[in-house]
C-alpha cells in the first residue's frame, strides 16, 4: 500500500510539474499577445489630460452651482483656445525604459527623428528615463540618439525618478540639465564583465574543450577552456579602454565633474547624486510637467513597433531575465538601507 501511494505522489507531482509549465507557456503566449499590435507615432496632449483629470475631480468635488459655474468658464475657455491657436512653446515628452540591450532604441530613433522636424530652438525635449544599463554598444546608441538633440540645439532636460546607472547615466548625461528624485539612483560609471567557467567541471567528467582561432585576441577569457592570466590582462585592458571611452563621454557634457570621486563605479541617491554634480536639481518629473503646463504646451510623444509573434515571445522572456535583473539591484540598494 505504501508503495502506491509513493507511486502516486510521483505521479501527481509529474502532473502538477507539467501543468505549472503549461500555465507559464500560456502566460507568456498571453503577454506576448498584449504587446502593441499596431505601428506609428503617438501624440498625447499633457496639457488635456491633466485638465480631464482635473475636471473630473471638481465634478466629483463641487456641489451643484459650483459645478454649473465650473462648466460655463471651461465652455468659455474652451471657445477661446479654439478660436486663437496656441502660440506658447511647446515641450515634447519621451519616456525611456531601459533593459540590457536597451531595446526601446528603435522607438526612440524614430520619436527622436520625429521631433527634429518640428522642434525650434524655443521648445524642448524633455525625457523621463529609467534605465539600469547593460550592454554598451546599445546604450551608446541610445546616448547618441539623444546627442542628436542637443546638436540641433535644442533644450534636453532628463528627469530620473528611479534609476539612471551605468549605461542609463551614459543617456542621462547628455541632457542640459537633469532632474532628480530624492532616492533616485544615478551614477554606476564603470564597466562589468563576468562570466562563468566550467573547464574544472568538464575535466572533471573527461570532457575535453577545443577552441580554434585566427588571431591572438580573436578569444580571450572564455567559459569551457582553461583561462591564464594573460587572458584576463587582455580582457581587463579591453574593460579600461571602455572606461576610458565612458569618462571621456560623460566629461564632453558634464565638463565641471570630477571624474576621479564619480567614475569608480559607485552609485548615489538623489541628494548625494546632486552634491557630486550627478544632477542639476532634486525634482520629479510629475513636478516639472505640473509646473510646466502653465506656461507650455505638452505633448507625449512615443513611436510603437509592431513586432512578430516570435518576437514578441522572446521579449515576454527577456522580461522575466529584466525583472530579475533588477530584483538585483534592489536587493544590493536594500541591503544599505538601515534596518
Amino acid at each position: 500500500m505504501s508503495q502506491f501511494f509513493i507511486e502516486y505522489g510521483l505521479f501527481l507531482l509529474k502532473a502538477v510539474t507539467i501543468v505549472a509549465a503549461f500555465v507559464v507557456i500560456v502566460g507568456v503566449v498571453a503577454a506576448a499577445g498584449r504587446k502593441a499590435v499596431h505601428e506609428g507615432l503617438e501624440i498625447e496632449s499633457l496639457n488635456e489630460k491633466y485638465e480631464s483629470l482635473a475636471k473630473a475631480l471638481r465634478q466629483a468635488v463641487l456641489n451643484k452651482d459650483e459645478k454649473k459655474k465650473d462648466a460655463k468658464e471651461s465652455k468659455k475657455r474652451e471657445k477661446a483656445e479654439a478660436k486663437q491657436p496656441s502660440s506658447r512653446p511647446r515641450s515634447f515628452v519621451l519616456d525611456f525604459k531601459g533593459d540590457l540591450k536597451a531595446s526601446a532604441v528603435p522607438s526612440l530613433r524614430e520619436e527622436v527623428s520625429a521631433i527634429l522636424q518640428v522642434a525650434t530652438a524655443q521648445d524642448e525635449v524633455i525625457v523621463r528615463l529609467e534605465n539600469h544599463g547593460g550592454v554598451v554598444h546599445e546604450h551608446g546608441l541610445a546616448a547618441s540618439q539623444l546627442a542628436r538633440i542637443r546638436d540641433r540645439d535644442i533644450p534636453l532636460t532628463v528627469c530620473v525618478d528611479k534609476v539612471a546607472a551605468s549605461g542609463g547615466y551614459l543617456m542621462a548625461c547628455v541632457a542640459s540639465r537633469i532632474y532628480v528624485a530624492p532616492f533616485a539612483i544615478l551614477g554606476s560609471i564603470g564597466v562589468l564583465a563576468q562570466i562563468p567557467n566550467f573547464n574544472r567541471l568538464l575535466d572533471n567528467h573527461g570532457v575535453d574543450f577545443e577552441q580554434i582561432s585566427a588571431g591572438k585576441y580573436k578569444r580571450t577569457v572564455t567559459m569551457f577552456g582553461e583561462n591564464t592570466d594573460e587572458d584576463r590582462a587582455k580582457l581587463k585592458e579591453e574593460l579600461e579602454d571602455v572606461h576610458t571611452l565612458f569618462k571621456t563621454a560623460v566629461s564632453k557634457y558634464r565638463p565641471n565633474l570630477d571624474l576621479e570621486k564619480v567614475a569608480t563605479g559607485e552609485h548615489w541617491y538623489g541628494s548625494m547624486a546632486l552634491d557630486l554634480g550627478l544632477a542639476d536639481e532634486i525634482r520629479t518629473s510629475d513636478e516639472l510637467l505640473s509646473d510646466l503646463a502653465a506656461e507650455r504646451d505638452l505633448y507625449s510623444v512615443s513611436f510603437k513597433i509592431k513586432q512578430p509573434l516570435q518576437k514578441r515571445l522572446m521579449s515576454s522572456v527577456d522580461g522575466v531575465l529584466e525583472k530579475a535583473d533588477a530584483a538585483g539591484w534592489r536587493r544590493r540598494f536594500e541591503s544599505r538601507l538601515p534596518r
